[in-house]
């Protein structure tokens, strides 16, 4: 049997985050815009992710602005430089969501 309290946890020890993977939930719809712009690309485009990078990025920086994430550099999670930033999908149709 084991020693831990309800549900497997551990009585008594403080829980600590991990580094990377969980971030605070946007209770206060902070970034809800972007968020909702990069879902109706994605329904858009057929769920091709790759087409709305230029959203994901968008929603990216809206959650570090808004200290819902850890800040860091674009390029650590899978972007490129600004200078880089304009891609065949930023170059379509830019899909918006009515308000």
């Amino acid at each position: 049997m084991s020693a831990g309290g309800a549900f497997g946890g551990n009585r008594g020890l403080r829980p600590v985050p991990p580094e990377k993977g969980v971030f605070p939930l946007d209770h206060m719809h902070l970034c809800d815009m972007e968020k909702k712009e990069y879902l109706n690309c994605l329904k858009f485009a057929g769920h091709k992710s790759e087409d709305c990078r230029h959203l994901s990025r968008k929603y990216l920086e809206c959650r570090m602005e808004k200290n819902l994430m850890a800040k860091q550099d674009m390029s650590e999670l899978g972007f490129g430089k600004i200078s880089d930033a304009k891609t065949k999908s930023e170059e379509k149709t830019e899909w918006t969501v009515e308000k």
